[in-house]
């Protein structure tokens, strides 16, 4: 009998092994819900607003007696698909907590982009108690590389 096996290997090896690391703003009492403020946005993780996807998001650092409440986690920029999670039960995070949005190896870097200017964010790998700069965050110089003011201006 012969098998023959097909994956994704994007995917399998590294989709459920990064994470995007975002930290809260604010929080943002609105008319009829909670918005937890965030500083990743869509162009850090476009896959719940391009097509709804599904990303567990955690508190970095876990309390025993974490209260859930309700929340849309959104991103900073100023546009309605600017979110990581709608109507999600999250722990009730305060300004600077860390969040951990879980399974963005796959998809998170290379379908980032610099929408309203905003820069791509560094990756890190990790190993046991180390971690190693594996791509740098991108800096203005980066941002405008190649752009040129013409002459007439």
């Amino acid at each position: 009998m012969s098998l023959q096996l097909i994956l994704e290997p994007g995917r399998v090896i590294v989709g459920n092994a990064g994470i995007l690391v975002t930290r809260v703003l604010y929080r943002k009492q609105g008319k009829d819900k909670k918005f937890i403020i965030v500083d990743a946005g869509m162009n850090d993780l476009v896959r719940p607003s391009l097509y709804n996807a599904f990303h567990a998001i955690e508190p970095v650092a876990r309390s025993e007696e974490d209260e859930l409440i309700k929340a849309d986690i959104v991103g900073p920029i100023c546009e309605t698909g600017d979110f990581l999670a709608a109507d999600r039960m999250i722990s009730n995070v305060k300004r600077d907590d860390l969040l951990a949005v879980m399974s963005a190896g796959a998809y998170g870097f290379t379908m980032s982009s610099n929408y309203c200017s905003r820069l791509k964010v560094a990756e890190v790998m990790v190993k046991d108690d180390q971690f190693y700069v594996i791509r740098a965050r991108q800096d203005y110089e980066d941002l405008i590389k190649g752009e040129s003011i013409p002459p007439f201006l």
